[in-house]
């Protein structure tokens, strides 16, 4: 019952996040002197994740529509990224926001959190 649970769950991502592919619309258009700075300062920032997980989906969404270049980790059993995560955040849980400033993370959770966050920084 487990694995089929899972199963359904993995496929039902895999068609949300297939038709996220196909309907985000435009990014976000700046100055390429901006999108610089914007690409520099999204360096400091890394999202941890589930490809399938419709809450980093959604994110993920958000990203590509503000055009933020930020790196993507994977969370799933078995990366090395999940270790950090749970190590520096405390919980494996995602969609996770690793941000880095003057030497010091911060690790944001909640995927309105972080749009929000990222809206706030760069829109």
């Amino acid at each position: 019952m487990k694995f089929f649970i899972k199963l359904i769950r993995n496929l039902l991502g895999v068609i949300i996040a297939t038709a996220d592919v196909l309907t985000r619309g435009t990014k976000l258009k700046r100055t390429p002197e901006k999108q610089q700075q914007v690409n520099a300062e999204a360096k400091e920032l890394s999202l941890y994740q589930f490809f399938a997980c419709p809450f980093c989906i959604k994110t993920r969404r958000a990203m590509y529509k503000l055009n933020l270049p930020i790196e993507t980790r994977s969370a799933s059993e078995g990366s090395p990224h999940r270790d950090v995560l749970l190590q520096g955040g405390g919980k494996v849980k995602v969609p996770c926001l690793r941000i880095e400033k003057e030497g010091n993370v911060e690790w944001l959770y909640e995927s309105s959190d972080i749009i929000r966050y990222l809206e706030t920084r760069f829109a």
